[in-house]
C-alpha cells in the first residue's frame, strides 16, 4: 500500500509527515511557518510534496467548514485566502495528487477514533480546548457534518448567562479575566496554578470556566448519549484539569437530583476523558479521513 502525505494547516504553522497506512505510523515529520498570501500558500505545500515519491495523495487537516462535496472551505479562520472557493481542485492540479480535507478539530476527533482515547468505541463527542471552544460529533465512526457543516461547533454553544462557550470556557480567557482585573499578564496556566495556591480571584475564574464547560457538557451528553466525551487541546494534558471538569459535572448532577423541582432522577452523569493523540493529532486524523 502506498503512502500518504499529511498535512496540518494552522494559523501560525504547516505541519506535515508521511503517513504509513500498512503500520499506522507517521515519518519525516516537519513544518513551516503558515505564508500569508495564497500565492505563496501554494508553493510551500508544493515544497512539501516535491519531499516525497510514490505516494497515494495528500490528507489535509484545515481550518474552516470543509465542504467533502464541493473542496470549499466556508466559515472563517486566521487563514482568510483559503476560503469560498473550490481550493481542493486547484491543490489537485497544482499537487498532481488526490487531495482529501477535513475540519481540524473533525481530524483531531477522527485520530482518537482510529489510535487514540476512542480506538475501541462507535458513537463519542470531541470538545477540542484552545483560545476558543471546537468540537466534533462521531457517530458510528464517522464525522457527522451536519446540514450547514457546523456539527460539533460546541463554542457557538450558549453557556450559562448566555454567553457563548468560546467566550467562557477556556484557560485563555479565564487568564484574560484575571489579568484584566489584577493589571498582571499571566498565562492560563499560571492563573490555574494561582488558584490551587488560594488566590480567591483566580478559584473564581477557573470555577466559571468549569461551570460552563459543565452546562455544555452535560446538555450535549443528552443529544447523542456517547460512550464517551474526549477533551483535546494543550489542556487535556493537565489532569488536575480533567479532574476538576468532571467533579464540576458530579457537583451538577448531585444538584439536579437534590432539586425537589427534577421529575426523575438524572440517570447517568457525563464522564470526561482526556484525547491521547496530542501534537500528532491533525496529522493521523487527516490521514484517517483519506482513506475512509
Amino acid at each position: 500500500m502506498k503512502n500518504l502525505i499529511t498535512i496540518d494547516v494552522g494559523g501560525t504553522s504547516i505541519k506535515y509527515g508521511l503517513w504509513h497506512e500498512e503500520d499506522q505510523r507517521l515519518s519525516d515529520q516537519g513544518q513551516v511557518a503558515t505564508p500569508a498570501k495564497l500565492t505563496d500558500f501554494y508553493q510551500v505545500l508544493q515544497t512539501i510534496s516535491a519531499k516525497f515519491t510514490n505516494v497515494a495523495g495528500v490528507g489535509m487537516s484545515i481550518p474552516g467548514a470543509v465542504d467533502q462535496n464541493t473542496g470549499v472551505i466556508g466559515g472563517i479562520s486566521a487563514l482568510p485566502y483559503i476560503h469560498n472557493f473550490p481550493i481542493q481542485k486547484v491543490l489537485e492540479v497544482k499537487l498532481g495528487l488526490p487531495v482529501a480535507m477535513e475540519n481540524d478539530a473533525n481530524c483531531a476527533a477522527l485520530a482518537e477514533v482510529a489510535l487514540g482515547a476512542a480506538k475501541d468505541m462507535q458513537n463519542v463527542l470531541f470538545v477540542v480546548i484552545g483560545t476558543g471552544v471546537g468540537g466534533a460529533v462521531v457517530v458510528d465512526r464517522k464525522i457527522v457534518h451536519g446540514h450547514q457543516l457546523y456539527g460539533g461547533e460546541f463554542g457557538m454553544m450558549l453557556g450559562l448567562d448566555n454567553q457563548q462557550l468560546s467566550t467562557v470556557g477556556t484557560a485563555v480567557k479565564v487568564a484574560e479575566r484575571y489579568n484584566a482585573q489584577k493589571g498582571t499578564q499571566w498565562t492560563g496556566q499560571q492563573v490555574f496554578e494561582l488558584a490551587t495556591k488560594g488566590d480567591q480571584s483566580a478559584i473564581t475564574e477557573v470555577q466559571k470556566m468549569y461551570a460552563n464547560l459543565a452546562h455544555v457538557i452535560y446538555n450535549i451528553q443528552f443529544s447523542t448519549d456517547p460512550e464517551a466525551i474526549i477533551i483535546g487541546g494543550g489542556i487535556s494534558a493537565n489532569r488536575e484539569f480533567i479532574n476538576g471538569l468532571n467533579q464540576t459535572l458530579s457537583d451538577l448532577v448531585g444538584q439536579l437530583n437534590d432539586n425537589s423541582i427534577t421529575s426523575q432522577e438524572i440517570p447517568i452523569t457525563p464522564q470526561v476523558i482526556a484525547a491521547q493523540m496530542h501534537n500528532d493529532a491533525n496529522l493521523v486524523g487527516a490521514a484517517y479521513n483519506f482513506y475512509h
